[in-house]
Order: structure tokens, then C-alpha cells, then sequence
């Protein structure tokens, strides 16, 4: 079956951003797989940085298992996912592991680096899969297929610089809003977090609110999730569109 490799910064954003998409296509059978590239180890203003790392490994691996998706651990700390080589190759060692079909990730762009960052890894490590002299940490020989990259919505539907930004694909996730919600609430460390941080009264209220904004968007679903597509040069070797072909048709 195929498989779709979610890569995002920090345990919680999956559930945040690609969770419902995620949910869709195991429904329509498709394997899914699950990699922050970031432990999280700064989420926290009680627990220790190593505390605080065993903390959200733990609240990710119940994540996942909830969305049915298979975990790959992280090899990143909080503000330390940078565009480096030895990231490069440990980005690429699980995409080839994978093989994906779909690889979903960050907005280009999004209110801080790390997610910015990911993005950039995500992009260039799925590029680099067909190159046999591109090696990866874990070792994984190259492999060729077709593969499609799509970019979440940045947090608040806005870039940086407070420019609005528009999905072209909305996909419905109102069946599934409810597991999308117990996924995301399986983090629960990050309640406090968020609410001592960035003011929100409620990090599973935030995720309401953005699905159904983007509900609103698409002119038809209470709850989706908003994707654009990437260029298909040096990915595909044709334009495809397999989110759309699996989920909206």
C-alpha cells in the first residue's frame, strides 16, 4: 500500500496541522508514518530539558498510536533543527526507510525557524533520495519512485509578516475531528506551555478554531486542513497530485 511520511518540528505540530489529512488516508488505506525532528526538550517552564525530552517522547508515541501511524524518532533539539548536513542526512535516512508517496511538512514560511527550517530539510532530503552517492545516517540505499510534497497552512492562515495565505487543496477532516482532538490531547505537557507562553487558553480550542477557519475557506467543510503543492521538478518525473487523487475525487 502506499505510504505518506508527515515530517514536522516539534511533537505536537502532526497533530496540529496534518493529523486529520493523516487519519483520511489511513482510512483509505494508506501507511502512515509519523517524524518530528525536534524532542521538544525546551516545552516546558517546571520540568528539565531531559525531563521534559522523556516527557514528550512519551506523549508523541501515544500520539501516533492513536492515529494508527508508525513513529520515528527525533534527532533534533528545540531551536537546534538547522539546515546542516548531518540533519540533511538523517532527514533523507527515513525517507528512503519510508518511501513515501505523499510527504507532508511545514509552510515555507511560518511564524518561527524551526518550522521554517523543517520545511527545508524535508524538502531537500526528499530531492536527494534518488541520489546514490547521497549518503544518509542510518545508511539506506537510494530509491526512485515518484513522490509529492505538500506545505501545510502557516499557524494563523498568515506568514511572518502577517501576509494572509491561501490553501489550494482543502481536504475535509470533519469525520475525523474527533480522533484529530484525542490525538493532539495526548500532549498533554504542552497545555500549560502554550498558556504561559503564547497566551492560549487552550491548545486543543486553537486547533478548533484553525480547522474551522480553514472549514470556512474552503467554501464547503466544517473541518479541513489546507495544503499547497509543490513544484514536481526533480520529484516527479509528471505533475501529480495524489493527496487530491485519494481524498477528493
Amino acid at each position: 500500500m502506499p505510504s505518506v511520511l508527515a515530517i514536522a518540528a516539534h511533537p505536537d505540530d502532526i497533530e496540529f496541522f496534518f493529523a486529520g489529512t493523516l487519519l483520511r488516508l489511513g482510512q483509505v488505506g494508506w501507511d502512515l508514518h509519523y517524524l518530528n525532528l525536534s524532542s521538544g526538550n525546551l516545552g516546558s517552564m517546571t520540568l528539565s530539558a531531559a525531563e521534559t525530552r522523556r516527557v514528550r517522547e512519551a506523549e508523541a508515541r501515544e500520539a501516533a498510536k492513536v492515529l494508527g501511524a508508525t513513529w520515528h524518532p527525533p534527532f533534533c533539539d528545540d531551536l537546534e533543527i538547522l539546515y546542516t548536513v548531518p540533519n540533511l542526512r538523517r532527514t533523507a535516512a527515513v525517507v528512503r526507510e519510508v518511501r513515501p508517496r505523499i510527504v507532508l511538512t511545514h509552510s515555507p514560511v511560518d511564524y518561527m525557524e524551526d518550522h521554517t527550517t523543517t520545511c527545508r530539510l524535508a524538502v531537500t532530503a526528499t530531492f536527494a533520495k534518488g541520489m546514490p552517492n547521497f549518503w544518509t545516517e542510518p545508511g539506506h540505499p537510494h530509491v526512485e519512485h515518484d513522490v509529492s510534497i505538500y506545505h501545510a497552512m502557516p499557524h494563523g492562515l498568515v506568514g511572518p509578516l502577517r501576509e494572509p495565505v491561501t490553501p489550494e487543496l482543502c481536504v475535509d477532516t470533519t469525520p475525523v475531528h474527533a480522533r484529530k482532538r484525542s490525538a493532539l490531547g495526548c500532549h498533554r505537557s504542552q497545555k500549560d506551555w502554550l498558556d504561559a507562553t503564547q497566551g492560549m487558553d487552550s491548545y486543543l480550542a486553537a486547533m478548533d478554531e484553525m480547522s474551522l477557519r480553514v472549514g470556512r475557506l474552503s467554501g464547503r467543510f466544517e473541518h479541513a486542513e489546507g495544503w499547497r503543492r509543490h513544484l514536481h521538478l526533480g520529484f516527479s518525473a509528471h505533475e501529480t497530485d495524489p493527496l487530491s487523487d485519494a481524498l477528493c475525487t
